[in-house]
């Protein structure tokens, strides 16, 4: 299993910009087949450090993360997220 964690500050951190993004990243739940889990954290702490929202996958395989990366709901997801984010995103993947 591949685990796939990306964090995200975006330029408008108004508790309703926040949601409508999260609710972005969450519509992709049942609609990748090579996604087999996603959970999408909102930061509650709001410090200047903090980020906005965590998302973590998960993937069978790493072929899987890479269909992944290129499936046209996920392109989507990108481009809004291009339009959002306050710089870039960080992640980490990792073998569970």
């Amino acid at each position: 299993m591949i685990t796939h964690i990306v964090f995200f500050k975006l330029k408008d951190r108004s508790p309703e910009a926040v949601k409508a993004t999260a609710q972005v990243l969450t519509n992709m739940e049942g609609k990748i087949p090579v996604l087999k889990y996603i959970e999408v954290g909102l930061d509650v702490l709001h410090l200047e450090r903090s980020y906005d929202i965590a998302l973590i996958t998960k993937f069978e395989s790493l072929e899987d993360l890479q269909a992944y990366d290129v499936h046209p709901l996920h392109l989507g997801v990108k481009e809004h997220m291009k339009q959002v984010l306050d710089g870039t995103s960080v992640c980490v993947d990792f073998q569970s």
